[in-house]
C-alpha cells in the first residue's frame, strides 16, 4: 500500500515511509516557524528595554557610575583575586554539605528506637538552620565564636564563614535528599527485604542511589545558590570579590567593580544552571520513556 513503511527483510535497513517523511517535514517547519517567532519577539522586547534605558534622562550618570570602562579595567585584577576566595569557599563547602545532608536525611529515615536521640537532633538541626537566615548564621559564627575564646578553635573568619554556609545549606540539602528517599517506590524496599538485605544495605545499594539520581537537579540548584551566597563572607571582612569591589568603589566613588564582581559570579553560575536544566530534562525524558 502506498505511503506505508515496508517491513525490512533480513539485512535490510529500515527506511521511513512517505507519510513519516511528511510528518517530519511538518514538525521541522513548525519548529522553524516557532523559532523565528520567538526570536522576533525577543529582539523586540529586549530592544524596547534597551531603548527605554538608553534614552532615559539619567542614563549618562548611571553609565558613568556602574559601567565605566576605566574603573572596570582598573578593578579587574583585585576583584579577580577576591573571587578566588569565593571559589575556594564553594569548593570546600560543597562536598561537606552533600555529606552532611545525606547523613541527616538517612538519620531521619531510620526507624530504630535506639537512634531516636539522633533523629531528634537531625529534626532540630533542619528546623533550626532552615528557619534562621543564612546571613544571621554567618554573623553568629563569624563574630560569636572568636568572642568565646575557646582553646583550639579557629578564629579565622574565612573558615568560620564557610562553616556557617555548610550548616545552613546542609539543612536544605538534607531535606532535598530526604524527599528523594521518600520518592523511591515502596516496592523497592519490599524487594530488598525479600532478598534479605539489611536496612543499611537497602539504603546503600537500593534507596540512596535512586534518591540522589532523582534529586540531582534540585541539588545542583542549591549549589548554584551556594555559589552566590559565598559573597556573604564579605560581612565578616573576608577579602572576597564583593568586599574588594565595595572597597574599590568606596575609595574611588564608583560602583563599576560591583558589576565586575557580578560578571564573575555569572560566569560560574550560568554554566551550572544550564547543566541543571539539562539534567532535569534528561530525567523527565527517562521517566516518560522517551
Amino acid at each position: 500500500m502506498s505511503g506505508t513503511a515496508q517491513a525490512p527483510t533480513a539485512g535490510e535497513a529500515w527506511t521511513p515511509s512517505e507519510r513519516e517523511l511528511e510528518r517530519r517535514a511538518v514538525r521541522r517547519r513548525d519548529r522553524t516557524r516557532r523559532g523565528l517567532l520567538a526570536t522576533a519577539v525577543s529582539v523586540v522586547a529586549f530592544g524596547l528595554v534597551a531603548w527605554v534605558l538608553l534614552t532615559s534622562p539619567g542614563w549618562p550618570r548611571v553609565q558613568a557610575l556602574f559601567f565605566s570602562r576605566y574603573h572596570a579595567w582598573e578593578s579587574f585584577p583585585d576583584v579577580a583575586r577576591g573571587f578566588l576566595l569565593n571559589v575556594a569557599s564553594f569548593m570546600v563547602a560543597e562536598p561537606v554539605i552533600l555529606l552532611l545532608g545525606v547523613l541527616v536525611a538517612v538519620t531521619r529515615w531510620t526507624v530504630s528506637p535506639w537512634l531516636t536521640p539522633l533523629r531528634v537532633i537531625a529534626i532540630g538541626y533542619t528546623d533550626l538552620f532552615r528557619g534562621v537566615p543564612t546571613l544571621l548564621v554567618v554573623f553568629l559564627l563569624g563574630l560569636g565564636v572568636p568572642a568565646l575564646q575557646l582553646a583550639g578553635v579557629t578564629t579565622n573568619v574565612f573558615w568560620l564563614g564557610t562553616t556557617a554556609l555548610v550548616l545552613s545549606y546542609g539543612a536544605y540539602v538534607a531535606e532535598v535528599v530526604r524527599a528523594g528517599i521518600d520518592s523511591v517506590h515502596p516496592s523497592q524496599l519490599a524487594s530488598a527485604e525479600a532478598l534479605a538485605l539489611t536496612r543499611a544495605q537497602t539504603m546503600r545499594h537500593v534507596i540512596l542511589p535512586q534518591a540522589l539520581r532523582r534529586q540531582g537537579p534540585p541539588l545542583l540548584n542549591d549549589f548554584v545558590s551556594l555559589q552566590k551566597d559565598t559573597a556573604l563572607l564579605a560581612v565578616l571582612g573576608v577579602f572576597e570579590a564583593l568586599f574588594r569591589a565595595q572597597d574599590y568603589g568606596n575609595y574611588n566613588f564608583n560602583f563599576t567593580p560591583l558589576v565586575v564582581a557580578a560578571v564573575f559570579f555569572l560566569a560560574l553560575t550560568i554554566p551550572l544552571a544550564r547543566l541543571t536544566d539539562h539534567l532535569g530534562r534528561r530525567t523527565m525524558r527517562r521517566e516518560r520513556g522517551r
